[in-house]
């Protein structure tokens, strides 16, 4: 049990579909800094991946073959969005830059304290950094 004053360990997993999931895993470790915990599945197919993020939490993604119109799960490739926090956001954009991300915001400040940038990953998902960690409970 965690008190007002500490965050509780992450329970709310982002996930997405890719196209070429593998390349997006490749992508995600690379240019911004996730870390590869698991993947399962064979050849080109991604049946499950867990990227973790160094300051916590993660996401979780798959390939988007092999599903239907009909799979209730099924999510289009490109339409994810995230916000993940960072204690160095000028350094990893240029490292995201750098590795073929699409800066679609430059580093810039908040109103509320934070400082911000925005990118795509080559899927088309957005991914949004910075260092607003949240409102306290």
């Amino acid at each position: 049990m965690t008190d007002q004053k500490t965050a509780p360990p992450p329970q709310v997993w982002p996930t997405l579909q890719a196209h070429d999931a593998r390349s997006l895993i490749r992508f995600l470790v690379e240019a911004f800094g996730f870390e590869e915990t698991v993947v399962y599945g064979e050849g080109d197919r991604v049946d499950h991946c867990q990227l973790d993020w160094p300051l916590g939490g993660g996401t979780m993604l798959g390939s988007a073959a092999n599903r239907g119109p009909d799979d209730p799960c099924s999510l289009q490739p490109g339409t994810f969005g995230a916000y993940v926090v960072t204690d160095e956001p000028d350094k990893l954009a240029e490292r995201a830059r750098a590795a073929g991300a699409r800066i679609v915001r430059e580093p810039f400040d908040t109103d509320y304290g934070s400082r911000d940038f925005a990118a795509r990953d080559p899927e088309g998902n957005l991914w949004s950094f910075g260092t607003y960690r949240g409102a306290p409970r």
